[in-house]
């Protein structure tokens, strides 16, 4: 039997890989394993600290220490980086989010028989680990699972998956219940009282033929800065203040006292509003009802944010759009933004502070800005979503 060989990476999915490229599931940089696939542990394990890890595919990585797992945050920007040839810059620390900060999650319910399983799937399946203790969500939001599951036992049809959506807002949870079937004066009493009794903010149901918001005692709100937006149901928001925090913190750090700004894919306002202090900003998303929350927000609060409902995919600013600003914010889905990245390419934007939920496609796009005449000047990782695969970040490119 020859030396074990030393894990050196973890992979995408979340496998440890040796230097020969063998991929050994559940390895941790610094393992060694045997040829017979013997794990013999190294220094950066340590003791998961869920009981469902392992089945649940809500983390992947409880086994990894914290060094190795800021390492690992890291290391996802940087490969993606040099699969495209680009050299980072400067590539600061990761900032991981703590244990317990998960403000918002969808997670599936079954009910058969009397019984109702809630939690997140089985990694790779669409079957559910019965949630019991979670590390990963904020304490109150863990605190609805089992009411929730109880609420289910009378309005979740059988056999038949319900989507559970839960989201914190200023005002407490927002519960949505997707594929329940609340007919009658009973069911409408006891959502009724499960939202009265967990002071939601909002509770909506949608029992096949759109949302139906059944709970809201007062519109909902997020504050971004000093300005309060009512936000439509499950909107988007970062999935941790602290992770909110770093990025609002690095859009910051990269657009510098810009005077004009152009915010690309803005949603409801978390970098717009976070950053509209002292400067104009200019504002475009294609989603209708996000567009409009914002709208409605700056408008209520006088600040200088022009808003536009508008597809950037189809139709991207253009270059004699671009130009009029000191410095573009750009926070794409996870596809990124290839169409409108071409043409900031052509323009003369100083500046770009580029967030990204996906380092692949932002690597894409970074060639892109590139080959167009940009550098990249750093990039902060976020590891907003603890545990898991599932990595952030925040770049500045400049001219």
């Amino acid at each position: 039997m020859g030396e074990p060989a030393l894990i050196e990476r973890i992979a995408a999915r979340g496998d440890g890989v040796t230097a020969d490229g063998r991929h050994v599931a559940g390895a941790v940089p610094g393992d060694r394993v045997r040829d017979d696939g013997i794990l013999i542990p190294g220094p950066n394990r340590t003791d998961p600290v869920c009981r469902h890890f392992g089945k649940c595919g809500g983390c992947e990585l409880q086994h990894v220490a914290e060094p190795a797992l800021a390492d690992f945050v890291r290391d996802r920007v940087v490969g993606a980086l040099e699969g495209q040839q680009i050299s980072a810059g400067e590539v600061l620390p990761a900032l991981l989010s703590p244990p317990e900060s998960r403000r918002r999650a969808t997670l599936t319910a079954l009910r058969t028989g009397r019984q109702v399983a809630l939690g997140f799937n089985a990694a790779q399946s669409n079957q559910i680990v019965d949630m019991r203790m979670c590390p990963l969500l904020l304490p109150e939001l863990f605190a609805l699972v089992a009411p929730i599951r109880t609420l289910l036992e009378t309005i979740a049809p059988q056999r038949r998956p319900v989507k559970v959506k839960l989201q914190i807002l200023d005002q407490g949870a927002e519960v949505v219940l997707e594929g329940v079937k609340a007919e009658g004066l009973d069911a409408a009493m006891a959502l009724q009282d499960f939202a009265g009794e967990h002071r939601l903010a909002r509770l909506e149901i949608d029992q096949g033929d759109g949302l139906e918001t059944v709970w809201q005692p007062e519109p909902p709100s997020v504050r971004f800065g000093d300005i309060f937006v009512e936000v439509p149901p499950f909107a988007f928001l970062q999935a941790t203040a602290t992770g909110q925090a770093a990025l609002i913190d690095a859009v910051r750090n990269a657009i510098g006292d810009a005077p004009a700004v152009a915010d690309l894919f803005a949603g409801v306002g978390t970098f717009a509003l976070s950053v509209q202090a002292g400067r104009k900003v200019y504002a475009a998303e294609g989603a209708r009802d996000a567009i409009a929350a914002l709208t409605g927000a700056a408008n209520r609060a006088r600040a200088l944010v022009a808003t536009e409902h508008r597809d950037l995919f189809r139709r991207p600013l253009v270059p004699a759009e671009l130009n009029r600003f000191g410095a573009v914010i750009l926070d794409p889905p996870r596809a990124g933004a290839e169409e409108q990245v071409k043409q900031i390419a052509d323009s003369t934007v100083p500046v770009i502070a580029y967030v990204s939920c996906n380092p692949a496609s932002f690597a894409r796009d970074a060639k892109i800005l590139i080959a167009g005449g940009y550098q990249l000047d750093w990039v902060q990782p976020v590891g907003q979503f603890r545990w898991s695969t599932h990595v952030e970040l925040a770049a500045r490119f400049s001219r």
